[in-house]
Parts: structure tokens; C-alpha cells; sequence
């Protein structure tokens, strides 16, 4: 397989499953305004998507659309990380599965908007603006959490403790990745973990939380497998075109 292809399917992946994650607070947001800004922040992450299986597209050697690629998949042929089809679970979650997110996304834009592969490059730049705002506006909340009640503290610690295991994984490889690393294509995701953990524990520090410490973390993102929670996810997100091959709007 082409490596910038499977590469490219990995933040695709990610920006997709995340996205139609966060989709599910549509109508559920604790009030208006944080409604619709999670929201923005969904459809943001599927306007990514979008823009890298477009690519991927391009590089196909069977003619699939980006909309093939996107949802007619086998589970194991979908590469995202596992943080990203985790459950929302509370406000806390999400908000702390976001802002992990953004840092992650915000590292890997930055460094790949000087990738000697143009189009890459300016896919990268585009979203860089977007996930600044994701980071601004979940930092923002991680604060109220942690600096909040007795119970908004007590949810976003234990949301720390419950998942955070998974950070990891955003960082892990695919399947040809080195080759495009020594070419200046993308960036050692192995070197924007340091950054991620120098990033997060200022912040963490700054919001007045315990970072976690424990070592552990959950291994096989990125390699096909997934966890329990992902098949939810592709049965909405594929019905439609399985139940209506070719649809179009």
C-alpha cells in the first residue's frame, strides 16, 4: 500500500470517528451557546476528514470516492486512534477528550505545514486555525472544571483517570509512516509526544490538577484493532450507504 495513502486514512480517520463523536452532543449541550460551539468544533473535524480522504482519493488505485473511503470500510481497515471512538460519557469526558485532541492535532498541523508535500502542507495550515480554537475553547473548560465545584472537579479527575491510558496512541504509527518520516513528509510523531507531555503538564499545573503519573498505556492504535465502542459507531455511520448503495444528496 502506498505509504502517504494509509497515512493520509490515519488523520482522516481520526478527524472523521472524532467528529461524528462529538456530533452526538448535537442538541445535548449543558446550555446554547456550548451546544452550538461543540458542534462547530464537530463539524470542523469532518470538514478535515473530508479534505484528507479527498486526497487519499487521488491516490487510490481502485477509483474509490472519498465517500467510499470514509464509509465503506471493514472495521479493521479504519486506522484511527483509540481516544477518538471512545465514549463521551459526561461533560468532563468530552471536554477532556477534546482538549487532548487539540493538542495533539496542533503539534501535528504545525509540523506538517512545513511537509515538503504541498497539498499536505496546506491541508495542515487550513486546519491549524481551526484546532487553535478547539484548544482555546476546551483549555478554557478543563479550567472551570478544575477550578469549579467540589463535583466539577471531582468528574474531570475522574474522567483523567479513566481514560487517559489512551493519550498515547494518538502518537503511534501506521504502516509506513518511517518512510515518509525520512523523507520530510511528516513529522516523528514520537518527538511531538515529548512535546505533548512538556504541553499538558504545564497546563495541567496551571489548572490545578494532579497529572497522572501511572506509565501505563493502552497499545494496538492505529494497527486495526479496536475497542468495544467502535462498532457502534461504524453501524450509524455506515447504514445509510449500505442500505442505499450509490446514494447521492
Amino acid at each position: 500500500m502506498n505509504p502517504l495513502y494509509n497515512y493520509l486514512l490515519k488523520l482522516a480517520d481520526d478527524s472523521f470517528i472524532m467528529g461524528q463523536r462529538l456530533a452526538e452532543w448535537c442538541g445535548e449541550g449543558p446550555y446554547l451557546e456550548e451546544d452550538i460551539a461543540l458542534t462547530n468544533i464537530a463539524l470542523d473535524e469532518l470538514g478535515q476528514a473530508n479534505n484528507f480522504y479527498q486526497y487519499a482519493s487521488r491516490l487510490s488505485d481502485d477509483g474509490k470516492s472519498e465517500d467510499d473511503i470514509a464509509f465503506l470500510r471493514y472495521e479493521h481497515e479504519y486506522v484511527n486512534a483509540h481516544w477518538t471512538e471512545l465514549p463521551n460519557e459526561d461533560y468532563a469526558q468530552t471536554i477532556l477528550k477534546v482538549y487532548v485532541f487539540s493538542i495533539y492535532q496542533k503539534l501535528m498541523y504545525e509540523a506538517l505545514s512545513t511537509s515538503v508535500d504541498e497539498e499536505l502542507s496546506a491541508i495542515a495550515q487550513k486546519s491549524l486555525k481551526e484546532v487553535r480554537y478547539h484548544y482555546t475553547h476546551t483549555s478554557s473548560w478543563m479550567r472551570i472544571f478544575a477550578q469549579g465545584t467540589e463535583e466539577s472537579c471531582e468528574r474531570l479527575t475522574y474522567a483523567v483517570e479513566n481514560i487517559w491510558e489512551y493519550t498515547k496512541g494518538l502518537f503511534a504509527h501506521v504502516e509506513g509512516e518511517e518512510d515518509l518520516i525520512a523523507l520530510n513528509i511528516a513529522p516523528n510523531t514520537d518527538e511531538l509526544y515529548e512535546q505533548f507531555i512538556t504541553t499538558t503538564k504545564k497546563d495541567f499545573q496551571d489548572f490545578g490538577i494532579e497529572y497522572p503519573e501511572n506509565p501505563f498505556m493502552q497499545l494496538k492504535s492505529r494497527t486495526g484493532y479496536h475497542t468495544e465502542h467502535f462498532g457502534y459507531i461504524l453501524c450509524e455511520l455506515q447504514y445509510l450507504q449500505r442500505a442505499y448503495p450509490g446514494c447521492t444528496w
